[in-house]
Formats: C-alpha cells, sequence, structure tokens
C-alpha cells in the first residue's frame, strides 16, 4: 500500500528553510538604527559614504584630490597621523599612472607582524561612476570600523596599518607603489581587503594564500565571524576569473596572504553612473562591518608569522555558523561513501527491497529530468536574448531584471522534475528512484576531488542522502521527519550556489542553476516521491514561472536609475585631418543618432588600435564629424641614437590641452627593450626584452597634466612605427562640442573609454636634443634578451 504524504507541510518546510538560509546571509542593520560609538554602525559609514561618492572621483579628477584630503581629515579627526605616499607604477594591465597611497599606523605593544586593512578610494574612469560601492563602501567600513575599535581603546600586541590605495581601478598602481616601495610592507603579515562587485547583497569571503589556507581557515573560524558568507570553492572560480584586487599584489609580489570582502548583487550597477549612494544597499554595508569587527580583534593580538602553511582545508558557512576540514579529508570522505552505498546498494538487493528493473525506471527518469531542464534553460535563455536584444547592452551579463529571470528559470525546472516524476509512488521505489541521484553526486564528487578540492564540500549532501537511504535498507521503513531533516544540508549548501551562479557569473549560468535545483531534487527523492498532489505542484510552479517572466517582461525596458548604457567619442586622426563620431554600442539609439545620423557606417580601421576593454568591446559605428582646433600633443625625441646593434630612444611627450589619459601603440614586430616610463619598469618586468599582447605598449592615466618620457631601445633595422591616442574624458563638458546631456534613463556604458575627446597622431622623429656617447649599461642586457 502505498503510503502518501502531503505535500504542504513539506513546501511549507522546504520554504521555510531556504528562507532562513537566506536571512541569515547577512545583518538586517537599518539605515536609520543609532548604535553605541563602540560598535560599527552603517548609519555612520553611510555619511562617509555619502561624502566621498558625492561626484566621480577618478585619478586624475578635480574631485579625486577632494576625496583625498576628506579621508586625510578624518583620520586626523580619529588621532592618528597620515602619511602621504606618491610614486609611478607601470603594472600587469599595462597602465601606468601616478598614485597618492593614504597611510596611517596604530601602534601595538609588540615587535612582530602588522595587520593591514585596506581599501581604496578611487572610482571607475570613464562612465562616471560615483563609486559609493566600489569602492567608498570599502573606506567607510574601515574608517567606521577602526573610530569604533579606538573607541574601546583595547591593548594589542600588532601594529595596525590603514591603507586607502590609489588608482586600483586602473590597474592595482597604488598597491604596486606601497609593495615595491614602502618599507611598511614588509611589516605586514596579512591584510583584510573591503571592495565591491556590485551594490548590494551579502559580502562573501574570499581568501588570496601564496600556499595553503589551513592557518588561515583556522584563525577566521577562531574570530567568530557572525554572519559568514562563504565557501572554499568561490576562491577557485574567482581565480578563473579576469578579476583582481589590490590583495592580488600584495600576495604576488609581496607574498603577504589576506581576506577579500566583496559583495556582487545588482552587477549592473558595477563601474557605472549608478554605483551612487541611492542603490548602495546598507545591509550589505552593515555586513562588511560584521566581518570587520571580530577580525579586527582577533588579529589585532595574533602572531601574524605564524599564518603561513602548505595545507589546505575546505570550508563552507552554515546559517550563522563556520564548518572546515583538511583537504586530506576529501579522499576519506569519498571512498567512505562508496563503500557504504555500494554495501546498501548490495543488502538491498539481498533484501528484495532493490531490483534492477526499477533502478533503471529511476535512472531513466532522472536523466529524462536533467536533459529537458537544462536543455529549456539553455534554449530559452537564448530566446530571450534575441527577443531582448537591449539585453547586450549590459556588459556585465545580468540584467534589470535578472533575479525575476532566476526565479522563473528556477521554478520551471522544478516544475519540470515534479512532472517528470509525477506518478505517487511507493518508498519502496522512491529508494530505488533515489539510488541514480546519489550515484550521480558520488561521480561529481570523484572529479571534484581529482581537479577541484576546494568544492569537496559537496560531499556532505550525499552523506545526508546515504544516511536516509541506509535508514530504509536496515529499517525497511522510511521517515518524513527524518527525510525533512536530512534535507536541511543539502539545501543549506547547495541552494545558495543556484542564485550566486547567475549573479556573480551572469544570465548565461542560469541553465547551471537550473541544473542545480534538479540535482537537489533527485537528492531529495525521499521527500517528494511519496508526496502527493505532485501534477498540481508542477503546475502551480509554472504558473509561478510565467508570473514572473511576465513581471520580467514588463520590466524589460529602461528607466531612471535602471538606465540604458550607450558610448560616444569624438576621434581625431592628426595624421589624415580627419575627424569621426564613434561608438561601441549594438545599436545606436536616439541619444547616439544625433550625432551618428540615421546610417552610420562601421567603424572600420578606427579599431586598427584597440583599446583594452574587459569585455573585448570594439567601435562598431562611425561618421564624419566636424573638424574643430584640438590641440595636439608635442612629442620631442629628447635622445636618439644607435650604438651596435640597438637604437636608444628618449621621448617625451607632453600634452597641450587638459588630457586623461595616452594609449601608446607600436608595430607588432617592433621588439622593445628595457622600456622606462619616468624611470619605472613594468611591475612584472623580467629580463631586458618587454613583453606585450598586440601592438599596445601601455596607457598612462594623467595627473596634473604632466608630461611623461619613455626611455627604450629597438633593434636598429627595424622599422620605427609606432602611434598615439591622447584622450581627454570630457566630451560632454567641453564647449567645443556642446554635446547635449543623455536623458535620464541613458548612461555611459561602462569598461571602454567612453564620453571622451580622442587625438590619434603617428610618434615621429624630431629634432635630437641630447646624444648618447658610450653604450649604456642596459646594452649587456639586450645582447641576451632573447635567451
Amino acid at each position: 500500500m502505498k503510503k502518501k504524504f502531503g505535500s504542504l507541510p513539506i513546501i511549507f518546510f522546504l520554504t521555510f528553510i531556504i528562507g532562513f538560509v537566506f536571512y541569515t546571509l547577512k545583518p538586517t542593520q537599518s539605515s536609520n538604527e543609532t548604535l553605541p560609538l563602540s560598535e560599527f554602525s552603517a548609519k555612520r559609514a553611510l555619511n562617509i559614504v555619502a561624502t566621498i561618492s558625492k561626484n566621480p572621483h577618478f585619478v586624475g579628477s578635480k574631485d579625486h584630490q577632494s576625496v583625498s584630503d576628506y579621508i586625510i581629515r578624518e583620520l586626523i579627526t580619529l588621532g592618528l597621523e597620515p602619511e602621504i605616499q606618491e610614486g609611478y607604477s607601470l603594472t600587469e594591465w599595462g597602465n601606468f599612472t601616478k598614485s597618492k597611497n593614504i597611510i596611517a599606523r596604530i601602534k601595538g605593544s609588540g615587535s612582530e607582524k602588522a595587520l593591514l586593512l585596506l581599501s581604496h578610494y578611487d572610482s571607475a574612469p570613464h562612465s562616471k561612476s560615483h563609486g559609493a560601492a566600489d569602492d567608498a563602501s570599502g573606506v567607510a567600513t574601515v574608517l567606521e570600523g577602526v573610530r569604533a575599535y579606538l573607541h574601546k581603546n583595547p591593548a594589542h600586541k600588532n601594529d595596525i596599518i590603514i591603507l586607502f590605495t590609489d588608482a586600483e581601478e586602473l590597474g592595482l598602481n597604488g598597491a604596486a607603489v606601497f609593495v615595491k616601495q614602502h618599507l611598511l610592507a614588509k611589516s605586514i603579515g596579512l591584510a583584510i581587503n573591503f571592495e565591491a562587485r556590485g551594490t548590494s547583497g551579502p559580502s562573501y569571503m574570499l581568501m588570496e594564500v601564496n600556499q595553503g589556507n589551513s592557518e588561515m581557515v583556522t584563525h577566521f573560524a577562531k574570530s567568530h565571524v557572525p554572519f559568514p558568507a562563504c565557501n572554499s570553492l568561490m576562491y577557485s572560480i574567482y581565480k578563473m576569473l579576469p578579476n583582481d584586487t589590490d590583495l592580488t599584489i600584495f600576495r604576488e609580489h609581496g607574498k603577504i596572504q589576506g581576506f577579500n570582502f566583496a559583495f556582487i548583487d545588482d552587477h549592473f550597477n558595477y563601474h557605472t553612473q549608478q554605483d551612487d549612494l541611492s542603490h548602495l544597499s546598507t545591509a550589505s554595508l552593515a555586513h562588511q562591518g560584521s566581518y570587520l569587527m571580530p577580525l579586527l580583534h582577533h588579529f589585532a593580538n595574533v602572531n601574524l608569522n605564524s599564518l603561513s602553511t602548505a595545507e589546505d582545508s575546505v570550508y563552507f558557512s552554515i546559517p550563522f555558523g563556520f564548518v572546515s576540514y583538511p583537504f586530506s579529508w576529501n579522499f576519506p570522505l569519498l571512498i567512505i561513501s562508496i563503500v557504504i552505498f555500494f554495501g546498501l546498494i548490495f543488502l538491498g538487493f539481498g533484501k528484495r527491497l532493490l531490483t534492477l528493473r526499477d533502478i533503471g525506471k529511476g535512472s531513466f527518469l532522472f536523466t529524462i529530468a536533467l536533459v529537458i531542464t537544462s536543455v529549456f534553460a539553455y534554449v530559452s535563455w537564448e530566446i530571450l536574448r534575441y527577443c531582448y536584444p537591449q539585453y547586450s547592452d549590459i556588459q556585465q551579463g545580468f540584467t534589470y531584471n535578472g533575479h525575476s529571470y532566476i526565479i522563473a528559470f528556477i521554478s520551471a525546472g522544478l516544475g519540470i522534475c515534479f512532472l517528470v516524476y509525477r506518478r505517487l509512488i511507493s518508498a519502496t521505489l522512491t529508494m530505488n528512484y533515489t539510488v541514480a541521484p546519489i550515484l550521480f553526486w558520488v561521480v561529481i564528487n570523484l572529479i571534484i576531488v581529482i581537479t577541484l578540492p576546494g568544492a569537496g564540500f559537496f560531499i556532505v549532501p550525499v552523506i545526508s542522502a546515504l544516511i536516509g537511504f541506509a535508514y530504509f535498507i536496515v529499517t525497511q521503513k522510511t521517515s518524513a521527519i527524518l527525510n525533512a531533516m536530512l534535507s536541511i544540508p543539502v539545501l543549506v549548501i547547495i541552494v545558495p550556489f543556484m542564485v550566486t551562479l547567475p549573479v556573480g557569473l551572469g544570465l548565461k549560468m542560469l541553465y547551471a542553476a537550473v541544473l542545480f535545483g534538479t540535482l537537489v531534487f533527485g537528492l531529495l527523492q525521499p521527500l517528494f516521491g511519496t508526496m502527493s498532489g505532485k501534477r498540481n505542484l508542477a503546475l502551480l510552479l509554472f504558473g509561478i514561472s510565467i508570473g514572473f517572466m511576465i513581471y520580467a517582461h514588463l520590466n524589460s525596458g529602461y528607466e531612471e536609475g535602471k538606465a540604458k548604457p550607450n558610448s560616444l567619442v569624438y576621434y581625431y586622426d592628426a595624421d589624415k585631418k580627419s575627424a569621426s563620431w564613434a561608438s561601441y554600442d549594438r545599436e545606436p539609439d536616439d541619444w547616439t543618432k544625433t550625432y551618428l545620423g540615421d546610417h552610420p557606417k562601421t567603424a572600420g580601421d578606427l579599431n586598427r588600435f584597440k583599446l583594452y576593454s574587459k569585455y573585448n568591446a570594439v567601435f562598431k559605428w562611425r561618421a564624419d564629424a566636424p573638424l574643430k582646433a584640438l590641440n595636439c600633443p608635442q612629442v620631442d625625441f629628447v635622445k636618439d641614437t644607435v650604438i651596435g646593434n640597438f637604437r636608444y630612444l628618449d621621448i617625451k611627450i607632453t600634452p597641450k590641452r587638459d588630457v586623461n589619459r595616452y594609449d601608446i601603440f607600436a608595430a607588432e614586430t617592433m621588439k622593445i627593450y628595457n622600456l622606462r616610463v619616468n624611470g619605472m619598469a613594468h611591475v612584472n618586468q623580467n629580463g631586458a626584452l618587454y613583453k606585450r599582447s598586440g601592438a599596445k605598449i601601455l596607457s598612462n592615466y594623467v595627473v596634473d597634466n604632466e608630461p611623461f618620457e619613455l626611455q627604450f631601445a629597438v633593434e636598429k633595422t627595424g622599422k620605427f612605427d609606432m602611434s598615439l591616442l591622447e584622450s581627454s574624458f570630457d566630451l560632454l563638458e567641453n564647449p567645443q562640442f556642446a554635446v547635449k546631456k543623455r536623458p535620464a534613463i541613458m548612461m555611459p556604458a561602462p569598461f571602454v573609454l567612453n564620453d571622451a575627446v580622442i587625438i590619434r597622431q603617428e610618434i615621429k622623429p624630431t629634432t635630437v636634443k641630447k646624444l648618447i656617447v658610450a653604450p649604456p649599461p642596459e646594452n649587456i642586457i639586450i645582447q641576451n634578451a632573447e635567451n
């Protein structure tokens, strides 16, 4: 006789657990909540953010200096003595600039390694980002946290160094200047960095370590962070993406380990004009503070020399808790699970509880569910992209209505699962149907142990499912209460990935979220198999999916606060004496058509000098533009001489108008040796040959309109073929162009050189000012450059 379990209690239970998991990911501190001075207050931190993010403050802008002055005043108010460090750097991204770091130190009673609190204060260029989340929130977290800490005035052993870096958005330049040039860098044992890649959501902890992480994990657990949101898989995924933070410089060049904390939801606001105070989540800011305070108290008194280890740990967070164990447990846990699984299979066949026929049925249904849900999700998203081409305007890959799509797709996926498994079956048949999902997860964990051990915690849901399976095989009974309890580890560990994958990696990962949902459904077969009303539940889930799809459609357009990104530049070729309007946009809109016209030309050779773009955007459209009286930069060959097989050059470039950026290019056949920019070599320079990808040599983000010099050598027989692009970020403000302001439902597209006046010209030799009469010391290195 089939034992029926009502669906409503089970659904209510599962909904409660899922809601509880997401509720406990971060604190819920209100922006109006007033807390004692001894505690971190999101309200007070928000006031700091408001001041810093009042205007865009990218490197070289007038508000950049105002933000720097404000931070210095805040540190002085805290009773500290801030220090300013200025210096040039040419970093891994090929970006050169002058950075101004702000440093302060709180002396400890000991003489061991120091604790570093780290954040950057510049905002992203090109897109008029106010930098409220990225990274005024980080600066505010550190300032408010230090204020609360000093109010308690606790005794502590380690020095606490506060560092607000400059030019992080350009290429981690300020961090490079500090690590390479400041004596304090050698005294740091641990760095704690606060960042943002969106404007809301829980803040996730990402470790950056040189070797093993086990000591870092142990100390993180001992600090008793109240709302941890993390797992050891996140950093593995993070390192696969084109994302770096200041902490990367500390780890790679300073051999300093650290913790990164960043919130990533509402990713569509990242590096845009909408990264402002009105879009910043107070709860996300509070979450940053909930990490800082316990970690600050803990690591201010820990021997930071003890954090290095060769051992790694698996870790993951649960509501109000943190679990970890060594990597070395991964293989034994997998073997134990395999032995238990096949032992139970053998025992089940012996007791005639399992049959090949029923296991085969279950395998067929599970395979059908996996295939249908995955194909449905992938094809559906491709159809949506076709029907809503404007979604490609948002380069981050997560649309304004993206959360609606997540709910719609997961609901539809689960609806398909309930429809596939719509029959009401007995407990015995249910357990036969559970064999395939458990085996699938065992295989997944086998692959994980070999290729991605940081994801070893996925064995926990398997163990949970095996416990329920064992209970049935041993007792020949099933318990709805036990199965419900055993569902908790599955939901707590796997369900958050169903949201964070499309949020963090874009809606192209909706199929992965739906696939995870199907895999979870398979493990929960003991709970769902004997549940009545599955067909009706499937219809309900389809209804929910349709409802959210309709809601997403109604919110698929643009409006103020959810603006359309677009782009426009004025491009003047000084050698050809021609000018163009140009845009990266997929299609011109009403605003860009004012300049591009209704029938623009393809961009053509404007992309000969390809500018860096995070998402590989290039100019797509151009139209003829009127010539303007622009002062081209002055190029002087200070030194130009041939010695032996090499030609040695010192080229000085001086702006003749207010500019923000230079991009220097050379033919890819030109080999460049011993490159120095204002005397600085590339941070990763190894040997004489300057390594580059493509024609670009470097980008210089100009500060105070200063000239700069390039010193290098080339082979004397090679053709000299160099060009520059000079850009000012003032197209809309420049009175020469009178470009009308964008409508409120539009904003500058991020990640590209935008709203700029660009001059292109060849770098041609001029009269030599000074001759070298002896080979430079680098000549010896050049002779061995190919070795």
